[in-house]
């Protein structure tokens, strides 16, 4: 069983892609941006906590996306694909420790890397697309990348360590960007990564 990080800034692509990944080799998609957005959608006691947060572009606490995660590991023997988790070394080693408590192990971390004028441009373009108002506004993407240079990019340090980080371009056509992914993910599965 397979279980990976898709890790990127903000409009790299890791849904997409986390997608495309999951149908191709048959993983669960874990993405805890989507696991928040729906509880604020549905009006939960827990989404009605994180949404003024998420609207601002700060990151959730990390006790809430761990609970979500863990839940959602709790649920499947599936091999996982994660997106958006984790995004602080605090959160890689709750991983850690949350992959033990369940018996599994992390196979790599793919980081996924593009230009900051490609991300901001990919925001946008997104906004339009799917109506996320958190992509529309210009401070909010501006915050959300200022936090992730902060919080999120020192991990990919977290995992060099570990040896299971593996870097792709993510620049050019979404088919570009899936076929170097693709061809990471067949390494791993024939244990060359």
């Amino acid at each position: 069983m397979k279980n990976i990080v898709l890790f990127g800034a903000p409009g790299v692509g890791k849904g997409t892609h986390a997608g495309i990944l999951a149908e191709k080799y048959d993983l669960l998609h874990l993405s805890t941006g989507d696991l928040l957005r729906g509880e604020v959608a549905q009006g939960t006691p827990l989404g009605l906590r994180v949404k003024a947060s998420m609207e601002r572009g700060d990151l959730v606490g990390d006790d809430v996306v761990i609970a979500l995660v863990d839940k959602a590991l709790a649920s499947t023997e599936q091999g996982i694909i994660l997106d958006g988790f984790p995004r602080t070394v605090q959160q890689a080693q709750a991983l850690d420790f949350l992959l033990r408590n369940h018996r599994r192990k992390l196979s790599c971390v793919i980081s996924i890397d593009a230009s900051r004028d490609e991300l901001v441009r990919r925001i946008h373009e997104r906004a339009v697309i799917s109506g996320r108002t958190d992509d529309a506004d210009d401070n909010v993407i501006r915050h959300r990348l200022e936090e992730y240079d902060a919080k999120t990019k020192p991990v990919t340090d977290y995992y060099k360590v570990s040896g299971l980080l593996v870097s792709i371009d993510g620049s050019g056509e979404i088919n570009q960007t899936s076929m170097r992914l693709c061809k990471v993910v067949d390494m791993l599965l024939s244990g060359n990564v």
